[in-house]
């Protein structure tokens, strides 16, 4: 047992422990800093980077934060930084009490390559944190001493501010980072880009079914799609598109669907049906031909059969063979069919062979996705989409039925179907390999379910009067073409699809363009603004566009649709996880939060929860350059090394990952 003096004494030393504790030297490196001064002094091209970086309290020794100081302000008014200028921008007492001129020199003699001022701008910035947290901890031990117990809610904000301004220090050299995430404030589809009649009916039926836009506004396109597709072409400058469309709208259940496809086709229906009537005496006619011509095959085959005489043989086989190729002239023609809301692939393609190459499907639900993924045959057949989407000749031949030959398949598809059904779209890798996702025209609205009007306004006769005159007069007078026309831009149009080309294409840049993650989309982007001018001018123009030329007016309409569509697209791949790197990005993301990691290497991710996800450190570099170009790590520069050697690349993350939300929220 400790005796009373004794008791005094250890208390002695443990004070003196702590008080010799609290007078060491503050965190510094004397020639981290030097190195700092001596590199940006010696290569001001270096200025910009370690500039955001560090600052002039950063650095421990007051003489260095001077001269700092003076090279930013040298710097800023377009001056040299080289030791001669920043000496004579000095304070000549100053200049004196920190060694003169020479000492300014021997900054620059230390730096072996300026390429390393990044580095020891990180140790200068790293220590000076790490001084204000001592700093905060002082101040944060004389509040805990200084309390009463009657000031506690003064003592909580003090400790607050402390804390937040500790903290906001961290942050120096980092600017907002931007979400991997698409953004949840997506544009509404623009209506006013129809042409009046169109726009107002999208307009209006989407008020009194109290649904977004979006829904009538994309199967508006499919609509002009099923009228045009098959029928018309339209040239761009160098190539030809087809004016078909694949749309696909997300929606949740209980968004009337069904009701806003009902109307918005029913106009089809109608012109159907008017195809149908009109067709009905030719097809009469053709199954008399083709019973006259069976009957006659039947005859002469049956004559040559028969025949003894080799002479009178040969000449009732030649009237069977010409029998017989009449019979192969004589089709029934199919009866019209405009679309359908549900067909298996097989179905899918003999309803083009047998319409002509020209087909549709229009359907509230997504069933065509699961079929083409091989719901009943098993294994995905994508083959009668991607042709139908290009325009493409088609050759099918199957077992036990005739062979079927399409010269140009032209498929026009107005889906809707549910976000969970979106999301499981990348789980068939065959629909992002053989290009399906690429081909959609996706929109993702809002739902306005718990918000809707229960009073909306009904749509005017007039508007819905002449929505449906001009669907009908649009699809009838294109079916009566004899041969496909094809549409050209005025000059003006022409020049502005070649601006259009240039500018997108800087964004599907590897690294760079927000569009990089989903070239197989926005590749065929020009060529889907390009279709949609076309329907735009056919709607225009209902009974003669395609004897006009697409005005610059009709295109610039479009490539605001276009514009619509890209923004949604990106949060359809979004939702779809089309991009293992920005997923892998979301995975290192979650592991930096829920670990507390300022700093990292590749070889800490293989270490960790993610060594499934990254096998080798190469796997890691798609993920961390996501990570890189949207703000969330930044790479630090790699210490000096006598060797030569790279060492491996080292990363820091954003401060606003500790503790803060989700950034893939």
């Amino acid at each position: 047992m400790s005796t009373p003096r004794l008791q005094v004494i250890q208390d002695n030393e443990q004070h003196g422990a702590e008080l010799a504790e609290f007078v060491r030297p503050l965190p510094h490196n004397i020639e981290a800093e030097q190195h700092t001064l001596g590199a940006v002094m010696l290569a001001p091209a270096a200025l910009p980077e370690v500039r955001d970086l560090v600052a002039g309290p950063d650095f421990y020794r007051p003489a260095h934060g001077l001269i700092w100081d003076t090279i930013v302000g040298l710097a800023d008014r377009g001056a040299p930084v080289e030791p001669v200028a920043v000496a004579a921008a000095i304070d000549p007492r100053d200049l004196a009490t920190m060694g003169g001129a020479p000492y300014l020199h021997t900054l620059i003699s230390q730096v072996l390559t300026a390429t390393n001022a990044t580095f020891y701008a990180h140790i200068v910035r790293d220590l000076a944190y790490a001084r204000r947290v001592v700093a905060s901890g002082t101040r944060l031990m004389q509040l805990g001493y200084a309390a009463t117990g009657d000031t506690q809610d003064d003592l909580r904000g003090a400790v607050v501010a402390e804390l937040a301004a500790a903290t906001a220090a961290q942050g120096q050299g980092w600017t907002d980072p931007t979400p991997l995430s698409a953004s949840t404030e997506l544009p509404a589809f623009p209506v006013w880009a129809f042409p009046e009649w169109l726009g107002e009916y999208t307009a209006g039926l989407s008020e009194v079914t109290q649904t977004p836009p979006d829904l009538a506004g994309c199967l508006a396109l499919a609509v002009l799609g099923v009228a045009a597709g098959g029928k018309v072409w339209a040239r761009a400058t160098t190539w030809t598109e087809p004016t078909n469309l694949f749309t696909l709208v997300v929606l949740p259940p209980g968004n009337r669907k069904s009701e806003v496809y009902k109307h918005m086709t029913a106009p089809i229906k109608a012109a159907e049906a008017a195809l149908v009537e009109q067709a009905r005496p030719l097809i009469a006619d053709a199954v008399v031909a083709r019973k006259v011509a069976e009957a006659a095959v039947e005859k002469t085959e049956k004559a040559a059969t028969s025949a003894q005489d080799p002479t009178q043989q040969a000449l009732a086989r030649d009237e069977a063979a010409s029998a017989r190729l009449d019979l192969e002239n004589t089709p029934i023609p199919a009866e019209p069919c405009l679309f359908s809301d549900d067909a298996t692939v097989e179905r899918l393609t003999s309803h083009v062979a047998e319409q002509g190459g020209r087909f549709a499907v229009l359907s509230p639900e997504g069933e065509i996705f699961s079929i083409a993924a091989g719901r009943y045959g098993g294994a995905p057949n994508l083959a009668i989409l991607k042709s139908g989407h290009a325009g493409e000749e088609m050759r099918i031949d199957r077992m036990g039925r005739p062979s079927e030959r399409i010269a140009a398949a032209t498929i026009t598809l107005g889906i809707c179907t549910q976000p969970g059904v979106l999301t499981r779209l990348g789980e068939t890798p065959q629909f992002g390999e053989q290009g399906l996702l690429g081909r959609l025209l996706y929109s993702v609205p809002t739902s306005l379910l718990g918000f809707r009007n229960a009073h909306p306004e009904p749509v005017p006769d007039h508007i819905r009067d002449a929505y449906s005159a001009n669907v009908q007069a649009m699809v009838l007078s294109l079916a009566a073409l004899p041969e496909p026309a094809t549409l050209h831009f005025a000059p003006d149009a022409q020049a502005a699809i070649l601006d259009l080309a240039s500018e997108h294409e800087i964004r599907l840049r590897p690294g760079t363009g927000d569009l990089a993650h989903m070239t197989d989309w926005a590749g065929k982007f020009v060529g889907a603004v390009v279709r949609i001018a076309a329907l735009l001018h056919l709607a225009q123009h209902i009974r003669d566009g395609w004897d006009r030329p697409i005005t610059l007016a009709t295109f610039t309409n479009a490539r605001l649709i276009g514009e619509y569509f890209t923004l949604h697209a990106q949060a359809a791949y979004d939702a779809i996880g089309a991009d293992p790197a920005v997923n892998d990005g979301r995975a290192v993301l979650e592991w930096i939060e829920r670990s507390g990691t300022t700093r990292f290497t590749a070889r800490d991710l293989m270490r960790s929860g993610l060594k499934n996800r990254f096998k080798k450190a190469a796997d890691t570099e798609p993920a961390l350059r996501v990570l890189e170009t949207h703000g969330w790590i930044r790479r630090l520069p790699s210490p000096p090394n006598a060797r030569n050697r790279p060492a491996a690349p080292a990363y820091e993350a954003h401060p606003d990952l500790t503790g803060s939300p989700s950034p893939s929220a």
